[in-house]
């Protein structure tokens, strides 16, 4: 017999990656979706809002979406429009749905149904984690009612996306990211890990405008437009990388997780060069306890073929 399908809490900030990321989840047979959370970060908060509604609905998914917090913890951001576009979803694209959001703030529900479901929801993190901090306040024993707990930031070996030492999401929440990184056992997704293991590049976009009968190829071909002359620009080529996407997939499929490593993992929080900074302790300077787990490397053709069967096929599974 097939396993249950495993229980999920996504909080994002809905933009093109986290729009695959839900796409992923809600085409799986694999997984539930309990419930969406928006928090503040790559583009407006309410077109991130629309933008995940709109996300689920192509597939005719009607998982509720909730509106958390509307800014960071303590400090001002600014958002990814240059990856995005304007809207998040590849700069042409602003849906309004009319679909209503959940009644409830968005941390109160992940509160609460962690609480009336202790051990059974896995928190999935692709937005700066200040929903989740805020949650972690309210609940002291957050850790101790999830099932895990898996996020999408940080840049353990490699530079930032966002500055030369942050990666996008603890840049923009480096407090929030540091309560949550001290306090809960994370199953980490950094930056480093997408650039090296989840990049696709000229051969598969053509392959997706080869197809002229898939609307979600066309989805991820918008979505992803702006980025891929951005990385044409400044990075020497068209491609694209899918770091939220590779949070859904591994757990969707666990066999693509390839190599983990455990480490002491914390956020600078101060202002200046170094906000949003990974730092990593392996052991040798006794930092803390390491309760991190880090993904070393993905299996990037599975990941591929997922993708591929997602977007051609409207399910990560037919490759499993």
């Amino acid at each position: 017999m097939s396993p249950a399908p495993r229980r999920v809490l996504i909080d994002t900030d809905t933009a093109g990656d986290d729009a695959q990321a839900l796409l992923l989840a809600a085409t799986s047979d694999r997984i539930d979706i309990e419930g969406v959370t928006i928090a503040a970060g790559n583009v407006e908060f309410d077109r991130q809002v629309e933008n995940a509604k709109y996300t689920l609905d192509l597939v005719d998914n009607e998982t509720t979406v909730y509106e958390g917090a509307r800014s960071p913890l303590l400090k001002d951001h600014e958002f990814a429009e240059q990856i995005h576009g304007e809207g998040g979803l590849g700069g042409d694209l602003f849906p309004e749905t009319g679909i209503e959001s959940g009644e409830q703030y968005g941390v109160d529900y992940i509160v609460e149904t962690v609480r009336a479901n202790p051990g059974e929801i896995t928190l999935v993190c692709l937005a700066p984690l200040t929903n989740v901090a805020l949650a972690l306040k309210k609940e002291p024993a957050l850790n101790d009612l999830v099932d895990e707990v898996y996020v999408m930031g940080g840049n353990v070996h490699w530079p930032g996306n966002d500055t030369a030492t942050a990666e996008f999401n603890f840049w923009v929440d480096p407090d929030a990211a540091k309560i949550v990184l001290e306090h809960m056992d994370v199953t980490l997704f950094d930056w480093g890990l997408s650039v090296r293991d989840t990049a696709f590049e000229s051969a598969f976009f053509s392959m997706l405008r080869a197809e002229d009968d898939s609307a979600l190829a066309d989805f991820y071909l918008e979505c992803t437009k702006v980025g891929r002359a951005y990385n044409r620009e400044h990075r020497g080529g068209e491609r694209t990388v899918q770091p939220d996407s590779s949070v859904v997939a591994a757990l969707i499929e666990p066999d693509l997780v390839e190599e983990t490593s455990h480490s002491y993992v914390t956020v600078d929080e101060r202002e200046g060069i170094t906000r949003g900074h990974t730092v990593v302790d392996t052991g040798e300077w006794d930092l803390g306890e390491p309760r991190t787990r880090v993904v070393e490397s993905l299996d990037s053709d599975l990941f591929e073929r997922m993708m591929r069967s997602l977007l051609l096929h409207g399910t990560p599974d037919d490759v499993l």
